[in-house]
């Protein structure tokens, strides 16, 4: 049986037909959620079996041995730079030495020369003297020559230079005539030759030591992109030719003087 109930002249339904016309929940197909499928990249996958295979021991063979040759190269190249930087500092000290004692020994010949001129002037004034038949002015002037020359003039004069044709023109010209300043300046030429020749050796020595890092840098440049190469053959050739250029610029290097 119905129930009505008025409310101000108006007919409202029972409870009964209120909570029959209540909305209903939504179905489970409009609350349902669509399945979303995710794809990760194919670069951030991991392989199958979870984990990456290890490296194959030929390759960790040729890995150890391209770095053991930057290592070795990296010191030799070390050491040809210490060295050439030595044999450079070498040079310089003994062409600086050459050029003091080169000065000093051209000092010694100006000296000889003018001392040899004094004796020059000191015998002709003599000369003239004599010819001139002043006695005194000759023995003036023989009074001032130098101890040196004394024994020189008298050997001069043993040969009765002015009766005898095949006498020596003047005691300037004699075995005996030497001067001390021209020995020290020969010896100092001689030292500063030797002193020149040091420093071309220097140099000769330094040029090598730079040359020998050339090898090392074409061993470090091939041992270095051996490492990027993919083939093994290739690999193992690079790295051969990298071991020979150590070999040879170690023997150079070996060959050379050490400062």
């Amino acid at each position: 049986m119905t129930i009505r109930r008025v409310v101000a002249g108006r007919t409202l339904p029972s409870d009964r037909h209120v909570r029959a016309r209540a909305p209903r929940p939504a179905s489970r197909e409009s609350t349902a959620v669509g399945h979303v499928h995710v794809h990760a990249p194919h670069e951030l996958t991991e392989p199958h079996g979870g984990a990456h295979a290890p490296p194959a021991r030929n390759e960790r063979v040729l890995e150890i041995l391209a770095i053991l040759l930057m290592s070795v190269t990296t010191l030799a190249t070390a050491w040809s730079g210490y060295q050439a930087a030595r044999w450079s500092g070498e040079q310089s000290q003994s062409f600086a030495r050459a050029s003091a004692v080169r000065i000093k020994a051209q000092q010694q010949t100006t000296a000889a020369g003018q001392t040899r001129i004094d004796d020059l002037l000191y015998f002709n004034g003599w000369l003239n003297a004599r010819e001139a038949g002043d006695r005194d002015l000759a023995n003036l002037y023989q009074r001032r020559f130098r101890p040196e020359f004394v024994p020189v003039f008298r050997a001069w004069l043993a040969q009765r230079p002015f009766t005898n044709p095949r006498a020596i023109p003047g005691p300037v010209y004699m075995p005996q005539y030497r001067l001390a300043a021209s020995t020290r300046a020969a010896k100092l030429d001689a030292q500063a030759d030797e002193l020149y020749l040091r420093g071309t050796e220097a140099r000769s020595n330094d040029d090598k030591y730079i040359l020998s890092t050339v090898f090392f840098a074409a061993v470090l440049f091939f041992a270095g992109i051996s490492l990027r190469l993919l083939w093994q053959p290739l690999r193992v050739v690079v790295l051969g030719l990298a071991g020979a250029m150590l070999v040879l610029g170690v023997g150079f290097v070996l060959s050379l003087p050490i400062e």
